[in-house]
Formats: C-alpha cells, structure tokens, sequence
C-alpha cells in the first residue's frame, strides 16, 4: 500500500477519517478477491496522484476484517469504491471498472478543488420560512409572479387555453368529421359553459 491510502483499522478510525477530509474515496476490497488484486495498482495510482491532504484521501476496507463497516454501507460485491463528501456517500462503483473508477475520483478531485460555490446577487434572497406569513424583502415582484402563475394554470389561463387548442386540433385533424368531432369533445370551451 502507498502512504497516501490509509488502511482502515475499525469503525471509530472511519469515522475518524471521515472527519479529516472532505472527500473520501474508499476501496472496499477482500485478499481472496481476484479483481480487486486486478484494479488495486489503478486505485493506488490514482491516491498517489490525487491525494490532496483535508480535501480528497483514500482508504482501503478489507470487508472481512472490517464487517461493521462494509455492513453500514451495504456492501455486497467487490471491489466496490464508495466517494464520500463530507460522510455522505455521492458515487459508488462496484466491480474492477478503471475508467469509471478514475471519473469518479477526477469529478471529486474538480470539486474539492474548486471551493465553496460562488452565489450570484441575481439569486440571493432571504426566501420563505414555512409557517411564517412574512414575505421576503428582496427579489421578485410577489404579486407579478403570482399573477404569470393564474395565468399559466387551468380556469381559463393561458396554459389552459393553450392546450384546449392542442387537444381540439388533434381531435379534429384524425376524424372524418372535424367539425363534429371538435363540438363533441370534452375539450370544447362552449360545452362547459
């Protein structure tokens, strides 16, 4: 193993782990296992390439030492690498996949990378709380925004109309009898009124 693949010891050390790093690419292997042997090297390549201390790490769990741990992530084939973001799983890859395995680690790898995301001022807004009759200070004209809404639902709106239209003009477009058929449709606006 390289110095830059921590092997897991217990379930307290995994949690210790997790905790150490951002993201947390693990290997979760058996020393019988044939394909496990087979991606180790890519596995190891990739850790000594992309380690990256308190953002990206990589670890092994040998699932027949490690049972409590492989259980809590319901792990039943191997290999099967887990990518874990701050000890929530976000990727996994069962089976000695190379090319799926390295997406997963460069796609971790990018994001610890780039940061905390960035917020544009055309989204910020203190937003609703449930519960709370109070409005937002900031952001869009509420009563514009509710008034494009009726429009575009049913009762008559825009959205209502539109597919009125659509719904006539096919019925009428596959019948002998288009006049008819549109007059007859559960679609015509005069039969409701």
């Amino acid at each position: 193993m390289t110095n830059n693949i921590v092997a897991v010891t217990s379930a307290a050390h995994f949690n210790t782990l997790l905790a150490q790093s951002t993201y947390t690419i693990v290997d979760f292997y058996a020393d019988w296992c044939g394909p496990c042997k087979t991606i180790a090297p890519v596995f190891a390549g990739l850790a000594d390439k992309e380690a990256k201390p308190g953002r990206v790490q990589f670890c092994k769990v040998d699932v027949d030492s490690q049972q409590e741990v492989a259980r809590k992530y319901s792990v039943s084939a191997m290999p099967t690498f887990l990518v874990l973001k701050s000890g929530s799983v976000v990727d996994t890859i069962r089976g000695a996949n190379p090319s799926a395995l390295t997406a997963a680690v460069r796609k971790a790898v990018n994001d610890a990378s780039s940061g905390p995301a960035k917020s544009s001022a055309a989204f910020t807004s203190k937003g609703y709380t449930l519960g709370s009759s109070t409005q937002p200070s900031q952001g869009v004209n509420d009563s514009a925004l509710a008034g494009f809404g009726r429009m575009l639902s049913g009762n008559g709106g825009l959205g209502d109309v539109v597919m009125r239209f659509v719904a006539l003009y096919l019925i009428s477009l596959f019948t002998f009898d288009a006049y008819r058929s549109a007059e007859e449709s559960p679609f015509n606006v005069r039969a409701r009124r």
